[in-house]
């Protein structure tokens, strides 16, 4: 595919070019629709190459010409040329545009040289009609676009443009005059070459990380600047969202923002969710890219998602107080794991939460911790009953298969409790292990220091155990959630499509915002110009008893 900014840069006879240079080498060459429009330089490249009679229709009491796909598709040909993908065909032909025709044409195993405008991408239609004022009516889906195995741009400058209409090498006669004091202004053709240098750039970024994807390829290339905004659940995560948007707004580059969902995190109150929640929709707002990511490890997490994304530079918060086991911090980290990315801190303007947002439950104690009491309960209770039936029955057993009914027990209490009653069930095995099974019995003193690395390996890995199964949980926890959410969602989106007023869909729409976002939320409705008007669904009439 041969594209331009506009007409005139020279796609036709680029393609023509291309297709000499093919014909030399032996290649079956047919030039099915060429567009010379009067040009001389056009019209001759058109020597040496068979052409396919075109295919003549009656059309409002006069005869046009159109592509004839028939013949081509009996000819058979390895290569065919249709110029102007976006034209429409004339009533009567089979498809009603010609980038149909084309792809028929690929269907039947042919390959295809064309041309194509970037004012003819259907996704920039409206933005090619507010720079020009002019409303194009022949558009080509933006998906064909992007299956082309080849795009290849032909570009020229403006003041080259625009000396080629003065010189009658684009339009002729009084048509150039007037497309340059129209269409053709300096100004447009401008924001034209803008618009297709960023499709092709946006196109070759596709089929690089594409081509990352199939390599596996995983380390960083700062092929042009992207930035990966971290939000974290503290405050000042606004001033944050608005910095890196200042910074990818200098820098002109794309930009995402993530928040890492872990464990600990997964239980913050309901106030700071909400802060988190509203930071990712003022990134998207701003122009990001948003993602919440569900991982254990934050920096492992936000590492694969730019590595992924090809993200070079990472923006983050400074944390002005670190709680004392955590020394490194989460800078650190990313450095340490990422050494070829680049990191950005900033200051937080921290501020103290709310009372309500900083209670994390306002439930009493006993019953918040009512699941890790029962927890323990039970890991004290079986280890116990493990410890009873070994010295009942198991005491002729060898050592080591002691020690696997025990992490045997101890993968039980992780997988049902989590990872503090596993942790507790681990050291009280140990502890068991060694009081009625290791001489002298009914100390923790041992008379064989082999049993010392015993111990060692047996609390190692049963606390593995605990917390790779804690972390099963959590994760299988997290699936269940985003399958309900989609469940949701699709459901909405059922009674949605069948709702026929402003009501319906605020009605719809109010039972799954209550749900996923733990409360009701107002719904909008387009008013004056500028403004929005609140739409509540009807409240529900109490019974009268």
């Amino acid at each position: 595919m041969f594209f331009g900014a506009c007409a005139g840069v020279g796609k036709t006879w680029a393609m023509l070019a291309e297709a000499q240079r093919l014909r030399t080498q032996g290649l079956d060459i047919l030039i099915g629709v060429a567009e010379t429009h009067g040009r001389k330089e056009t019209a001759a490249m058109l020597q040496g190459l068979s052409t396919l009679p075109p295919r003549r229709l009656a059309h409002r009491g006069r005869y046009v010409y159109e592509f004839d796909l028939d013949a081509a598709l009996a000819r058979r040909p390895a290569l065919i040329l249709v110029d102007e993908l976006a034209h429409s065909n004339a009533p009567g032909s089979r498809h009603p545009k010609r980038w149909q025709d084309v792809d028929e044409l690929l269907e039947a195993g042919i390959d295809v040289f064309t041309t194509v405008n970037v004012q003819h991408l259907e996704s920039l239609n409206d933005v090619v009609s507010g720079i020009t004022g002019v409303q194009v009516r022949e558009t080509v889906p933006d998906p064909f676009f992007d299956a082309a195995d080849d795009v290849v741009l032909v570009d020229l400058p403006p003041d080259d443009l625009r000396q080629r209409l003065n010189e009658g090498k684009v339009y002729i006669g009084g048509q150039a005059e007037r497309a340059i004091e129209n269409f053709f202004r300096k100004g447009n053709l401008i924001a034209l070459r803008e618009l297709a240098l960023r499709r092709t750039a946006d196109r070759v970024d596709e089929q690089m990380r594409a081509w990352r994807d199939r390599q596996g390829q995983e380390k960083v290339w700062h092929t042009r600047d992207a930035i990966l905004l971290c939000i974290g659940h503290n405050t000042g995560s606004e001033k944050l969202v608005r910095a890196a948007a200042r910074l990818a707004a200098r820098l002109g580059s794309v930009w995402h923002a993530v928040y890492v969902e872990t464990p600990s995190l997964h239980r913050l109150p309901e106030g700071r969710r909400r802060a988190i929640l509203a930071a990712l929709r003022l990134a998207q707002e701003l122009g990001a890219e948003t993602a919440t990511l569900s991982d254990p490890s934050e920096e492992k997490a936000v590492l694969h998602y730019a590595r992924e994304h090809n993200l070079g530079k990472i923006v983050i918060g400074r944390q002005s107080k670190r709680r004392w086991w955590d020394r490194s911090g989460f800078a650190d980290r990313l450095a340490r794991h990422a050494p070829d990315l680049d990191l950005m801190v900033i200051a937080l303007d921290e501020k103290p939460f709310p009372l309500a947002a900083r209670a994390s439950d306002s439930r009493p104690a006993l019953e918040k911790w009512r699941l890790q009491l029962q927890g323990c309960a039970v890991a004290v209770a079986l280890c116990a009953i493990i410890t009873l039936v070994a010295m009942q029955w198991l005491m002729a057993f060898e050592a080591a298969n002691l020690v696997m009914l025990y992490l045997l027990g101890v993968v039980l209490i992780a997988l049902v409790y989590g990872r503090w009653p596993s942790v507790l069930a681990t050291v009280i095995n140990v502890i068991s292990f060694d009081l009625f099974f290791v001489a002298p019995r009914g100390t923790l003193a041992v008379s064989d220091v082999q049993y010392l690395l015993t111990f060692g390996v047996m609390l190692t890995v049963g606390l593995l155990i605990g917390n790779l199964t804690a972390g099963v949980r959590y994760q299988a926890r997290v699936a269940r959630y985003r399958e309900r959410r989609t469940r949701h969602l699709y459901e909405m989106s059922k009674a949605l499509a069948v709702g026929r007023s402003q009501q319906d869909i605020a009605t719809t729409s109010e039972p799954v915002y209550r749900l996923h976002l733990s409360g009701p939320q107002p719904a909008a409705a387009p008013g004056r110009p500028g403004k929005t008007a609140a739409l509540n669904p009807p409240a529900r009439a109490d019974p009268v008893g």
